[in-house]
């Protein structure tokens, strides 16, 4: 069974740690971002981070019922890293493209949690800012409720999605991700036309795009997408 999570009035009343620092759950989640940077996700532990922390591993649970609520924590510490200063202007789709290129920098700017909360749904305060956000820019631009919601998680989904394979491949070790890279020059450039025609034609190109972020074509597809959704939306309204 969960242990419950002391209310925040009570923990600001415990004395700081040995070494002077006073505890709080952003500076565990800061803490756990560096840790899970420096070590990966087999590097983050109770004891670990009590260590880091210089406190004892079971005050952890003062703040958070476990490590998978820790984790939760930190994926929407992602979330409002992404979205911090952000403010809407109005036009849906610069606004939408702004959202998506700054959720897809955070989370690949710390693959190794990326890789650990992508999949993950917190339901915290940031997270739900975020769909707030999203929403509201859909609804406001004139997408009917079902069209907001399917472009929402088309949105959503496509965004997490790509930013986790991209970490993933940024959370490999360098002699690994230098040697996938390279497959695309060293193998893929290499295949004949008589038994790879259309690889053979598309070699060049395949080289230099297969090292890069798929996310701001697909985010394009998907925005050019909406577009055309909306436009046949307000069709019926501008008919004489």
């Amino acid at each position: 069974m969960p242990k419950p999570v002391v209310p925040e009035e009570k923990r600001r009343r415990r004395r700081p740690t040995r070494s002077g620092t006073v505890l709080s759950e952003q500076l565990i989640v800061e803490t756990a971002l560096r840790m899970l940077g420096e070590h990966g996700s087999a590097g983050l532990s109770a004891r670990r981070l009590g260590l880091a922390l210089d406190a004892d591993p079971s005050t952890l649970y003062r703040y958070f019922r476990g490590m998978d609520d820790l984790t939760l924590a930190i994926g929407d510490a992602l979330i409002g890293r992404a979205l911090g200063g952000w403010a809407p202007t109005g036009e849906w789709r610069a606004d939408l493209r702004a959202v998506g290129r700054r959720i897809h920098a955070a989370y690949v700017a710390h693959p190794q949690a990326a890789v650990l909360t992508a999949s993950r749904v917190s339901g915290r305060a940031n997270e739900l800012a975020a769909d707030e956000a999203v929403l509201d820019i859909l609804r406001t631009a004139g997408f009917p409720v079902p069209d907001a919601v399917r472009f929402y998680h088309a949105f959503i989904d496509t965004t997490l999605g790509i930013a986790a394979l991209d970490a993933a491949s940024l959370a490999l070790p360098s002699a690994a991700l230098h040697a996938d890279e390279e497959m695309w020059r060293s193998t893929y450039a290499r295949l004949p036309a008589a038994t790879h025609p259309r690889i053979a034609e598309a070699a060049p190109l395949l080289a230099t795009r297969m090292v890069t972020s798929a996310y701001p074509t697909a985010l394009e597809m998907l925005l050019d997408s909406a577009a055309a959704r909306l436009d046949a939306v307000r069709e019926p309204d501008s008919a004489p």
